[in-house]
């Protein structure tokens, strides 16, 4: 028989093995962590449900949330993030098995207090990406108001869904004192997608640039978005030693952006492809320059193409792509460099009204498909 210390002994040597996994790191409990502060956030983490309060991040810090693997997070009120120029990210949320609930609420970037209308390039530095995704799993029903310049980075370990989530920078459409008659808000990308087997679906995202941009990686599908005042959904730009392929751009609706659906690939680059991109089901109006653009000169707009980047199996095929381009703009326009642009590819399914027709250049294998 154990003395009755020998067993306490025991009884403590038990629950330390329990919280200590086979790798030696602690182990997730099976309990449920607040986040009030920055300061609750180390504790919460260390438990597989995190309940998020609403509170404010002071200035210049990051919310990190390095979360155990199979974690439920719920928001339960809004995130406020303090003003000051600095990189970020605002937000960072890393882990596998993720599901990540935000039953409404919002993260608010407080963009005003950056826009100068020119984002990325110059003035105040902003925090860029706002949310930088790195999770598998689900992230859903999400708010993001008036991020200081671009909004989600992806970059999932494993599948991850996106869906339901809303990006507000209408604000940013407007003029301020900083930003010379120009709209404020500038290089407000809704995402750039640089991963593997991601979903982001039924999601509103209102910005001043890429809805979406893919800039590297297989087994994307983007469906059932709405898209309004940016730039479109973008492929690319894809620069040197990339590859793009299996994407699906499906049933999207694009409203008052510079072009409905673009690939874009920089003239500079090298040793990269593009492939497998099909184009199903979306709906464009009031489209300011393009209806389709295909250009292999970035960043010029239909200058000299470079043919560095490979691009085969472009394709719109299954329900009708409806685009409505506005007066003045170019229906369809493709840019490929010499011999860059291989292959046939299927644009049954693409119908494009208004505005007048672009030049094809460099290409002749696009089928069933007249301007």
């Amino acid at each position: 028989m154990f003395s009755t210390r020998t067993q306490g002994l025991l009884s403590l040597l038990a629950l330390a093995c329990t919280l200590v996994n086979v790798n030696g790191a602690p182990a997730a409990s099976d309990c449920t962590g607040t986040i009030s502060s920055l300061d609750d956030v180390d504790d919460a983490v260390a438990c597989t449900t995190v309940n998020i309060n609403s509170f404010t991040v002071p200035a210049g810090e990051t919310f990190n949330l390095d979360l155990a693997k199979g974690t439920t997070v719920n928001m339960l009120g809004d995130v406020t993030f303090g003003n000051k120029t600095w990189a970020g990210p605002l937000f960072q949320v890393s882990g596998t098995g993720i599901t990540f609930n935000g039953n409404g609420h919002t993260f608010n970037g407080n963009g005003p207090f950056y826009w100068d209308g020119q984002g990325g390039n110059g003035g105040v530095t902003k925090p860029a990406p706002m949310m930088k995704i790195k999770i598998s799993g689900t992230f859903s029903n999400v708010k993001v108001l008036n991020s200081p310049a671009r909004v989600y980075s992806v970059s999932n370990p494993a599948a991850l869904t996106m869906s339901s989530l809303t990006i507000d920078n209408s604000l940013g459409d407007q003029p301020n004192s900083k930003s010379d008659g120009k709209a404020a808000g500038h290089n407000t990308d809704g995402f750039d997608c640089s991963t593997t087997n991601l979903v982001i679906q039924d999601s509103t995202i209102h910005n001043q640039d890429d809805c979406l941009a893919i800039n590297k990686g297989s087994n994307i599908t983007f469906q059932r978005n709405s898209c309004t005042g940016g730039h479109g959904i973008s492929i690319g730009s894809i620069s040197s030693s990339v590859t793009v392929s299996n994407i699906n751009i499906i049933g999207n609706t694009i409203t008052n952006n510079d072009q409905a659906l673009r690939i874009k690939t920089d003239a500079s680059a090298t040793g990269s492809t593009v492939s497998g991109i099909t184009y199903t089901g979306n709906t464009g109006t009031g489209l300011r320059q393009f209806g389709v653009l295909i250009d292999q000169s970035y960043p010029d707009t239909l200058g000299t193409p470079g043919t560095g980047v490979k691009l085969s199996g472009v394709n719109f095929v299954g329900a009708t792509n409806t685009l409505t381009v506005n007066s003045g703009a170019q229906r369809v326009a493709v840019n490929c460099g010499s011999g860059s642009c291989t292959g046939s590819w299927d644009w049954s399914s693409l119908k494009v009204s208004g505005g007048t027709a672009g030049k094809i250049v460099n290409f002749s294998g696009i089928e069933n498909f007249t301007q």
